[in-house]
């Protein structure tokens, strides 16, 4: 993948994390907060715990960081995937923040 083909997949993955977290405010009584910062977006809960979502261009990777530890995320041509254990991002993502909120909160578009 080249990088900017890269950065395309990544932008689209953080518009989508900002627009599912407007829609998840608009919708429930949860209060995600949602800040970016050039290619970081940090999610505050209400209990001030934390998801930090950043590029890391250089390696083509998506880092997320929750409560429960780091996952690193490669995109295989559909889905961003961690090298690890291949969970699916916005699976992850669903799994962390809706532990963290202490509610269910679906980040699917």
């Amino acid at each position: 993948m080249t990088d900017l083909e890269y950065l395309n997949h990544a932008e689209a993955l953080l518009r989508r994390v900002e627009q599912a977290c407007d829609r998840i405010n608009d919708e429930s009584d949860a209060d995600v907060d949602n800040q970016r910062v050039g290619g970081m977006i940090t999610l505050t809960f209400a209990n001030r715990s934390q998801i930090v979502i950043n590029l890391q261009k250089p390696l083509q990777e998506v880092w997320m960081a929750a409560r429960a530890g780091g996952y690193h995320y490669r995109f295989d041509g559909l889905r961003w995937l961690d090298t690890k254990s291949q969970g699916e991002f916005f699976a992850d993502l669903k799994r962390h923040a809706s532990e963290q909120a202490g509610m269910p909160l679906d980040f699917s578009s």
